[in-house]
């Protein structure tokens, strides 16, 4: 049971109870009448926030993925839906420096207020974070004051052990301590682990759920991660552990934070949705509640059980605040904040003290820009510097030129990163003694950040946060009617909803026809290698990641590779690339798109 303690601005303790199955009611009614009453203004309906109806504020974020400075290129910019229903770019969005200055903000005048996080707050970090295993982001959300989040599939990233290192602290078990003198202290908020069990207890890795109390108001979170967790991380690190079903977690913990007298009840939730529109304030509602959304949020909405009164999601990086209706017809608030810090969300929740229970109709959302034209959190602005001045010495050597951005974009199939990507592999692995490959896959998922131009030079450091996972180059035997299978389940089985489209080598074509549903939509007669059709039965040599050769991502015939070896690291392998195919006098452009061609 994690017991997260934190001093208000008068000294006096606050109390956040990690929710121990067995000890968390005499935890709670052991604390002192007024136990937690911060020096805040007040807020609620007799002004003093102690009548029947009290407004509670929740602030929520989820996807920040260690990006403590600034996001650059796409990721530091949003899409806002005009009055006339035009669309303009919101540049220069995000950064923890500013997230924390907006969060602060936003507290003013609210006698209750909560910080709470959906998941992914750690992995897939630009290098300032992940060079040092995620312990500068947990800094910084402790300064942040964030009270609770569930864990999102990224913090698994380094396996179970190290997300046990995360939130109770201590050095790191190889690399040790990075500061002299300093310890890691681990999250002062607990992470919430509900439907991650170890497969033989059936215990959960971390705490189930957690209750934040307040002048006697009490809101009972409960933390999912996604189901499909197991399928996008390394098996490895996640042995023994079992991912459940997000929607019987979460009703089976509700009923238990029901007997406890806790009665109000908000899930966060690692898993999210796909709203119709791209802009952050697009009205998901429209024409009707929940009518502007899909995805695998809006099934598991409409079963978890009503007595949760809201969900914040995440995952799937999109930015929505839409009311879908629960099992008994109700509109339920169901929100994300996008990634990267760029947004917030502020929800108000209503809560009745005298049935203990939020006010659903009172209950009103909605998402924040996180803009740069506010005062940089000196606390944050500090931590940042301090990271920076032990990263400095790799980050800042140079590895590449570029001519111009090489883009990310998350909207379409084929992106000009994830080319140059998929290229460098094959270059780096085609020798006869690095593998022989004689072509290169690479998962959407893994190519985390644009290539932005700046100053055209590439640094170590912008090349780590396009590829932060480390993960080790792998060359296997595949058959030709495997590799048509491969892009089949890019559209079919576990990526039916939600499909994942490799990027390729610039050597290898197909099409893909979005106009049929599943496996159909790919034409196995347009798949071509050098131009060249593949015959089926004969094995070619495939690059990929291990993540890949593992199965990852919905891909299990991936898995079934013959006569694999195992080269350098894909981060390795993009900087041979990227110093050996640029210099300042000819810097690289981004590659040709075309490799897929999509029919509408």
């Amino acid at each position: 049971m994690a017991v997260n303690r934190r001093k208000s601005k008068a000294g006096r303790r606050i109390l956040a109870v990690g929710a121990g199955l067995a000890t968390v009611g005499a935890l709670v009614a052991a604390m002192p009448a007024g136990a937690g009453q911060s020096d805040d203004g007040s807020h609620g309906t007799n002004g003093k926030g102690w009548g029947r109806m009290v407004d509670v504020q929740l602030l929520s974020f989820n996807d920040l993925h260690g990006n403590l400075e600034p996001p650059t290129g796409s990721s530091g910019r949003l899409t806002r839906l005009k009055a006339d229903g035009s669309t303009e770019l919101v540049p220069d969005v995000g950064g923890a420096e500013y997230l924390a200055t907006h969060l602060e903000r936003a507290r003013e005048g609210h006698r209750y207020s909560i910080t709470a996080a959906a998941g992914d707050m750690i992995g897939a970090s630009p290098l300032l974070s992940g060079l040092f295993h995620d312990e500068p982001t947990i800094e910084a959300l402790n300064a942040m004051k964030l009270d609770v989040s569930s864990v999102g599939n990224h913090e698994f990233d380094e396996g179970a052990r190290e997300l046990s290192r995360i939130q109770n602290g201590g050095c790191h078990p190889t690399e040790g301590c990075f500061e002299e003198g300093k310890r890691f202290e681990g999250a002062e908020f607990p992470y919430l682990t509900a439907n991650v069990t170890d497969e033989k207890s059936g215990k959960p890795l971390l705490d189930p759920y957690f209750v934040w109390e307040k002048d006697g108001v009490r809101i009972g979170f409960i933390g999912v991660t996604l189901e499909g967790t197991a399928n996008i991380v390394s098996a490895e690190g996640i042995k023994g552990l079992k991912f459940g079903d997000e929607v019987e977690t979460i009703n089976k913990y509700a009923k238990v934070l029901e007997r406890k007298g806790v009665k109000s009840i908000v899930a966060l939730l690692h898993e999210g949705g796909l709203p119709a529109s791209g802009a952050y304030n697009y009205d998901c509602d429209a024409p009707g509640a929940g009518a502007g959304i899909s995805g695998p949020i809006v099934d598991i909405a409409k079963n978890v059980t009503p007595q949760v009164d809201a969900l914040v999601t995440g995952h799937t990086h999109q930015a929505y605040a839409c009311t879908i209706p629960d099992p008994s017809g109700k509109p339920r608030t169901v929100t994300s904040a996008a990634s990267f810090g760029r947004l917030y969300t502020d929800t108000t929740l209503t809560y009745d003290r005298r049935t203990k229970d939020i006010v659903r109709t009172a209950v009103a959302s909605a998402n924040h820009v996180v803009t740069r034209d506010v005062g940089a959190h000196g606390k944050i602005t500090k931590l940042i510097n301090r990271w920076k001045a032990l990263a400095a010495p790799i980050a800042n050597r140079p590895v590449g030129h570029i001519a111009e951005s090489i883009e990310n974009p998350i909207d379409v199939y084929e992106k000009p990163l994830g080319n140059l990507i998929a290229d460098a592999q094959l270059a780096g692995l085609s020798p006869a003694d690095k593998g022989g490959a004689q072509l290169a896959l690479m998962n959407p998922g893994g190519v985390r950040a644009p290539l932005t131009l700046g100053d055209g030079v590439v640094t170590y450091g912008e090349a780590y946060t396009v590829q932060p996972f480390t993960n080790m180059m792998t060359v296997v035997d595949l058959t030709g009617a495997q590799l048509v299978t491969a892009l089949q389940q890019q559209v079919s089985g576990a990526n039916l909803a939600a499909p994942k489209i490799l990027q390729v080598s610039k050597n290898f074509t197909y099409t893909l026809d979005t106009t049929k549903a599943g496996a159909d939509r790919i034409v196995v007669d347009s798949v071509r290698l050098n131009g060249e059709p593949l015959d089926p039965s004969k094995s070619y040599r495939v690059a990929m990641n291990e993540f890949l050769t593992g199965g990852g991502d919905g891909f299990p015939v991936l898995a079934a590779g013959a006569n694999k070896l195992v080269g350098a690291s894909d981060l390795d392998v993009f900087i041979a690339y990227l110093t050996a195919n640029s210099s300042p006098a000819e810097p690289l452009r981004a590659p040709a798109v075309g490799r897929i061609t999509v029919l509408r």
